[in-house]
């Protein structure tokens, strides 16, 4: 290929990446979209995307495993088994579906898309290097958008047996005994994945208690499942490196053990891809180890934009897009700028979590009087036909006026109220606005109705 030039260039086909380049396609720009891997970046290949889809695999197996004793439900199903090989076979065939999918989208948008390893020569050209082949780009304006990778631990590097999500994801035999390096969501998330695939699982959190980002309230019926899976969840307790027979841990009182496992699991969280592609050559200003950007995406250099996870947390795939689809549209000379009230989070454990906008506790920080309302699980029909029953819904709400805050929930599913929450608070909905609305019944959704009469004195169901 001869060397090429573009309005646009995005280095990174991950969701912010791809997301920037259709959207610029859409807008008739010139733009043109690199990266090495796959397109659809970490989420797509070797995150979000498979773990979900191993999630619900083993969620499967599971109800199987439950239904071969006494089910209430009077199901019975007799020696259930799994070829791991195969389900890994089929959460790969999703994947390159969406991997086409998404090509197609760059294609059908006019972006074209090239697979290489992209290296900064200056701020605006770039060398991209295929096998032998290496071409130069120059484009008037870039976007990195180089994502994030696994944190390793110095004292457990990965290899052997010592793994990262990505290849806990690829496993073709369940493991024996499973250990885990970190109680946040990647790790409890493919933790109970594993479990339930009938795998002995530890759990190993230095912190007091296990997703230590949530507020306690939230994260008791998580807990309380891990335990029902039969999983061992060590807090207050530090991975210290690998033994004879497994992981060296230092118990809270200070005494040394070991932790039998046939595979430790390192998620200890991800740091951002801000060293690649020679990025550090540009010398853009960086808050820590992440590219310092201002409401626009901007860089500290002219010309060069910064979307994703390599600008900061939280590091989700939908605020990559949100911000790709700003970033595009602001190339083409709309006048945008980042102005979300809240992004919506979601953990996909057993059961999920979702918060989105203010905790009570950070809500009371701003210094405003604020009102909560709760609706449990237990009390919505719903639930308890789809054996659900533990946890609630939550809504925190100011005071003076019942504006809606923030919203958070815990139970089996919730990840489908996200989008309820987020365009409750991006709309300024109060509270009285949501319990005004007629919600489907039975549904879960009817929790959110009910958490907000809560917040004004005068649930109808508790």
């Amino acid at each position: 290929m001869s060397d090429m030039t573009c309005k646009l260039l995005i280095i990174g086909a991950g969701p912010g990446g791809y997301i920037c380049g259709i959207r610029a396609g859409q807008l008739g720009i010139d733009a043109i979209v690199v990266d090495e891997q796959k397109p659809g970046g970490t989420c797509l290949n070797v995150g979000c995307i498979p773990s979900k889809a191993m999630i619900h695999a083993a969620e499967e197996f599971h109800k199987l495993t439950h239904y071969n004793g006494t089910s209430p439900l009077g199901i019975t199903a007799a020696s259930p088994a799994i070829d791991l090989s195969a389900t890994v076979d089929w959460k790969d065939g999703i994947v390159s579906r969406l991997n086409a999918g998404v090509a197609g989208l760059l294609k059908k948008s006019g972006t074209r898309l090239i697979s290489g390893r992209a290296t900064f020569q200056d701020g605006k050209t770039v060398k991209v290097t295929t096998g032998d082949t290496s071409i130069t780009i120059r484009a008037e304006q870039v976007v990195i958008a180089t994502g994030s990778a696994p944190a390793e631990l110095p004292f457990l590097p990965f290899g052997g047996k010592v793994i990262g999500s990505s290849e806990a994801l690829a496993l073709r035999s369940v493991p024996e005994k499973l250990v885990v390096v970190g109680g946040g969501y990647i790790g409890l998330e493919i933790g109970t994945a594993y479990a339930k695939l009938g795998s002995r699982v530890t759990v190993v959190e230095a912190a007091e208690r296990i997703l230590p980002q949530y507020d306690s309230a939230l994260t008791r019926p998580v807990l309380k499942s891990l335990q029902g899976l039969g999983m061992e969840v060590h807090l207050a307790t530090k991975a210290k490196g690998l033994g004879d027979k497994g992981l060296l841990v230092e118990a809270p009182d200070g005494a040394e053990r070991e932790i039998a496992a046939d595979k430790v699991l390192v998620t200890v969280g991800r740091r951002p891809r801000s060293d690649s592609a020679n990025i550090t050559s540009l010398g853009l200003a960086t808050n820590g180890a992440f590219l310092r950007v201002d409401d626009r995406c901007r860089t500290s250099m002219q010309g060069v934009y910064a979307i994703g996870d390599v600008t900061g947390e939280p590091m989700l795939a939908h605020r990559a897009m949100a911000q790709g689809e700003m970033v595009a549209e602001i190339v083409a000379g709309h006048p945008r700028s980042w102005d979300k009230r809240c992004i919506p989070a979601v953990c996909f454990t057993d059961p999920e979590i979702v918060t989105c906008g203010l905790s009570p506790e950070e809500a009371k920080a701003q210094g405003a009087p604020v009102t909560t309302g709760q609706f449990p699980f237990s009390a919505n029909g719903r639930a308890m036909t789809m054996e659900a029953e533990d946890g609630f819904v939550r809504v925190v709400a100011r005071k003076e006026d019942g504006l809606i805050l923030g919203l958070q929930a815990v139970g089996q599913g919730v990840s489908e109220l996200s989008a309820a929450f987020a365009i409750a608070i991006e709309m300024g909905a109060r509270a009285d606005d949501i319990g005004a609305v007629i919600h489907a019944h039975p549904t879960q959704s009817e929790g959110l109705q009910e958490a907000c009469l809560a917040a004004l004195g005068h649930a109808l169901h508790i």
